[in-house]
């Protein structure tokens, strides 16, 4: 019988988040070797991730790191995903996004695959939620990475829920001037989540398709063919002001824009990035 005591199975079941039998099964199978028996334990969670990797990973949490650089200041924001808010919640969760984000922003990533291949202890940012991810008993998903980089760069989370870790994040890029009212702006787009920084930015197919539907929606309501045009103009303004960032209402005064009160501070948006948990 392979040789360890009660407080090595609680020593290992903590460090791994394993059940009583797998631990005593595992000690036994290592003969009372810890650090084997975190690898069985290990590759055996793992066996069971694999089974889950069908299963929808809706939940999670959004995390920010803001360093200095040559340009000013950069920002990486990072989605990573579990199945439950049960596991969201779970401080080995949260310790593994503050170590995923620490890994992505140290290797500049700027996406998801370059994100997952970002090296991380011995192995990559991937090897890393796999290996938590069979500890947690989840799949653990790196939905989204993105990297931004400015003069100022104001970040925004926000909570949906008290007991649950933020669920909105918020990057703007501003300049010096506009980092004055970049908060304003950063929950703005929590709150209203635009598409697009400003009407330029829009793709010219996206545009078309806005303005064939209003043309098609006015001549379904039976509007007089001598003001479809103005109509159809007004229609596809109404989509630029809740898509396009600048022209939004204001959240906190509806009686100016985005744009207007950026430029009352003299300062320019330069750009911006909104992550939802799951959308």
């Amino acid at each position: 019988m392979a040789n360890y005591t009660a407080a090595d199975i609680k020593a290992l079941r903590e460090k791994t988040g394993a059940g009583m039998l797998d631990v005593k099964k595992a000690l036994d199978e290592a003969d009372g070797d810890a650090e084997k028996a975190v690898e069985i334990i290990r590759k055996k969670g793992l066996a069971r991730a694999a089974k889950r990797e069908g299963n929808a990973t809706s939940e999670g949490l959004v995390a920010v790191k803001v360093s200095d650089s040559a340009a000013g200041q950069v920002a990486t924001m990072i989605e990573l995903n579990a199945e439950t808010d049960f596991v969201v919640k779970n401080e080995k969760f949260v310790n593994l996004a503050d170590a995923v984000l620490e890994a992505v922003a140290a290797a500049g990533a700027s996406d998801e695959a370059s994100g997952a291949a970002a090296p991380a202890g011995e192995g990559t940012v991937a090897d890393l939620i796999a290996s938590e991810g069979a500890t947690l008993g989840e799949k653990v998903v790196l939905r989204r990475v993105a990297r931004v980089e400015g003069p100022k760069v104001t970040t925004y989370l926000h909570r949906t829920a008290k007991d649950l870790p933020p669920s909105v994040g918020v990057l703007v890029v501003t300049d010096e001037a506009g980092a004055e009212v970049a908060k304003d702006v950063a929950q703005h787009i929590a709150a209203l989540a635009p598409r697009f920084l400003t009407r330029e930015e829009i793709p010219a197919e996206v545009v078309e398709k806005e303005r064939e539907i209003a043309r098609e929606v006015s001549i379904a309501e039976g509007k007089p063919e001598a003001a479809l045009e103005k109509i159809v103009e007004g229609r596809l303004n109404g989509f630029f002001k809740e898509a396009v960032l600048v022209d939004q209402p204001l959240a906190k005064d509806s009686k100016t824009t985005v744009g207007k009160h950026v430029a009352a501070a003299n300062g320019t948006l330069q750009a911006f990035v909104r992550f939802r948990v799951g959308s």
